[in-house]
């Protein structure tokens, strides 16, 4: 039976008030998200085991995910947060790699001013530290930080850096000429793997299977099946569609494009890039 990873899921309680960007003029995602609220289609789906991603810039939100991985069996790993800006963040990366269930750590790059932000030399060492912890960097992802994955990748090779969301291509504009070439660049480097994930979000009216394949099969043209994960973005996923549906158009497009590759881009790279080393 194919192990299918969601590598890249979030929860949240509202209550616990750190998710500056969620706020109620965005409809359904205005409550509180669970994993049991998604498991029913997730099983149907074949999901067995979920990679938790953070969705508050703070350590407090990591903490809050790493008590539920603790409890929770479905729970393969924990992408948290943690603030590269501060004094103490040499100590932090120590505390969180201390804890087997972290396999990432992801700065909310998309909501910094400066897109070039990232490559501040300041962080060479905080980058270094998750590389020789074996922590990934997961990409926040829009389409103009696509290079800056690139220049990224280059300066540490030794890090592990997962793209989320394919860059998030303008599926719906099709405003994608320059995605096309710089997700090309960007996999060029060896160190950097990419999500089939938060595609429909970025799609509008173009949902259908020639669209988002159009996606799959460019990433796939570049990254190859090796380095390539499959995700939900669940719950952001509901403004756009259904786990279910997803699930099923997804499983479609990898079989497709990948008929002999699926137990790795539906699972298999999820778990050697991420929990490999990591589990205890």
């Amino acid at each position: 039976m194919t192990l299918v990873i969601d590598a890249h899921m979030h929860i949240w309680t509202l209550a616990r008030g750190d998710y500056d960007w969620l706020t109620p003029d965005l409809g359904v995602l205005w409550r509180d998200f669970g994993i049991d609220d998604a498991w029913p289609e997730a099983s149907e789906a074949g999901v067995s085991e979920v990679i938790l991603v953070q969705a508050a810039a703070t350590a407090e939100e990591t903490d809050f995910m790493l008590s539920v991985a603790a409890k929770d069996d479905r729970v393969a790993g924990v992408v948290g947060w943690a603030d590269f800006e501060s004094p103490d963040a040499m100590q932090e990366i120590e505390r969180l790699a201390a804890d087997p269930m972290i396999v990432g750590l992801r700065p909310m790059i998309a909501d910094i001013a400066d897109p070039h932000w990232i490559l501040n030399e300041a962080f060479t060492p905080v980058l270094k530290a998750m590389a020789d912890k074996g922590l990934v960097f997961d990409g926040h992802a829009r389409a103009d930080l696509v290079p800056v994955m690139s220049d990224l990748a280059s300066r540490h090779p030794g890090l592990q850096i997962v793209l989320n969301h394919a860059g998030k291509p303008q599926i719906a504009d099709r405003t994608l000429d320059a995605w096309f070439d710089d997700i090309a660049r960007l996999a060029r480097h060896p160190n950097v793997a990419c999500k089939l994930s938060g595609l429909l979000t970025e799609a509008g009216t173009r949902t259908d299977d020639a669209a988002i394949g159009e996606i799959v099969a460019h990433i796939g043209s570049c990254f190859g099946p090796e380095r390539l994960m499959w995700g939900s973005d669940w719950p952001v996923l509901t403004l756009a569609g259904s786990y279910a549906a997803w699930g099923a158009q997804s499983a479609r497009l990898i079989d497709r494009f990948f008929p002999d590759h699926s137990g790795m881009v539906r699972g298999g790279n999820a778990r050697r890039i991420y929990l490999s080393g990591r589990s205890s």
